[in-house]
């Protein structure tokens, strides 16, 4: 009976000790670091580990094996070690059946010379053109970055992933496709392809985007409607992935809506349908615009600053946009404001009517 009784109070301290142990048990993962949460989701969904010295390394690049390996552990491919196709990568290599799995699933692909280079540090473009094959992305952003052009291969791969929020670039308008990737800034992609709050990060400064964990609830000239961000497959044979949906009162479905906003303009539209340009950057009084559809009349920006009353709240600092009322497009004159976080909080007709009021932030 004694040994019995010291037996089970050992395990009880073993117990509690392994209870206490950081999770993640990373030396150089402290909670500051700017990838904490997203690195911290990936490991819990068991995409990402750290190394046999307990390090993660979340400032090291990725190497284009390593990817592979994410890749893999997501979609949980079978990544028994076997012959890849890839000369450099013998079926002895580490990562050969993550390799393999990936490349049979089109996700990755190798060199033009046949090879696949896996030590290589893996590049901003190469995450592009990975991150557009792993995540249903149909629709395409507008992209202006200064060293993306219409006849690099990468361009449609990037306008993919900005529409998607899984990337904005940077400040100065660039998204340096050559640049290298560290391990935290490809989980930090990773991440907000999969879940819809590390997608709110891939925004620019003073966004006008709508938080994607929230339903916004509106009153409409139709009756009252619910806007959620959730994934869709697939709408009508189509795909989809992420996307607004608008939702009734009685829990039908509307229509399914876009939202994207680049350093240029916010956008908001119908999937593999129109979509108009509701606000140029920067903003400014008297700037105007139009698209180029017989839909959406010319607009401008007739107010910033400006206080607007909602059922939900009042707004002290929105931007008012009056659409021309010209008879030679479809689209009635109307004036509607948009807020910083919020999008557009209400429009109103010429005559006063309101069409389109916030009510609730759920």
């Amino acid at each position: 009976m004694r040994t019995l009784k010291k037996f089970s109070w050992l395990t009880i301290l073993i117990v509690m000790l392994s209870l206490a142990a950081p999770v993640e048990g990373a030396s150089d993962l402290p909670e500051s670091h700017e990838f904490y949460d997203e690195i911290t989701y990936l490991i819990d969904r068991d995409v990402l580990k750290g190394y046999p010295d307990g390090t993660m390394r979340p400032n090291a690049g990725v190497t284009r094996a390593e990817a592979a390996i994410m890749i893999s552990r997501l979609k949980k491919f079978d990544v028994t070690p076997r012959a890849t196709g890839f000369p450099d990568v013998p079926a002895s290599h580490k990562a050969s059946g993550s390799i393999a799995a990936a490349a049979k699933a089109q996700l990755i692909k190798g060199y033009p010379d046949g090879t696949y280079r896996p030590e290589n540090t893996i590049t901003r473009a190469e995450m592009a053109f990975i991150l557009s094959r792993l995540f249903i992305v149909p629709f395409r952003a507008d992209v202006s970055f200064t060293d993306v052009s219409p006849n690099m291969g990468v361009y449609e791969p990037v306008q993919q992933i900005l529409a998607a929020n899984i990337t904005i670039g940077y400040p100065d308008k660039t998204f340096r496709p050559n640049a290298t990737v560290t391990r935290g800034q490809f989980s930090a992609f990773m991440a907000r392809g999969l879940e819809p709050k590390f997608k709110n990060d891939a925004t620019i400064a003073q966004s006008y985007l709508r938080d994607k964990t929230k339903n916004y609830v509106y009153d409409t000239e139709y009756g009252i409607e619910r806007h959620a961000y959730n994934y869709v497959s697939a709408r009508n044979g189509l795909p989809m992935g992420f996307i607004w949906s608008i939702y009734k009162d009685d829990g039908s479905l509307l229509t399914d809506s876009t939202e994207i906003e680049t350093h240029e303009h916010y956008t908001f539209g119908l999937p593999y349908s129109e979509s108009y340009s509701e606000l140029e950057y920067p903003a400014e009084v008297r700037r105007a615009w139009y698209t180029d559809t017989m839909y959406a009349a010319p607009r401008i920006i007739s107010g910033i600053g400006v206080t607007v009353e909602t059922q939900f709240q009042t707004f002290t600092n929105a931007i008012e946009i009056t659409v021309d009322p010209n008879p030679e497009f479809l689209e009635e004159g109307h004036t509607y404001y948009m807020v910083e976080g919020f999008g557009e909080v209400k429009s109103v007709k010429l005559d006063g009517t309101v069409t389109k009021e916030l009510i609730a932030v759920e």
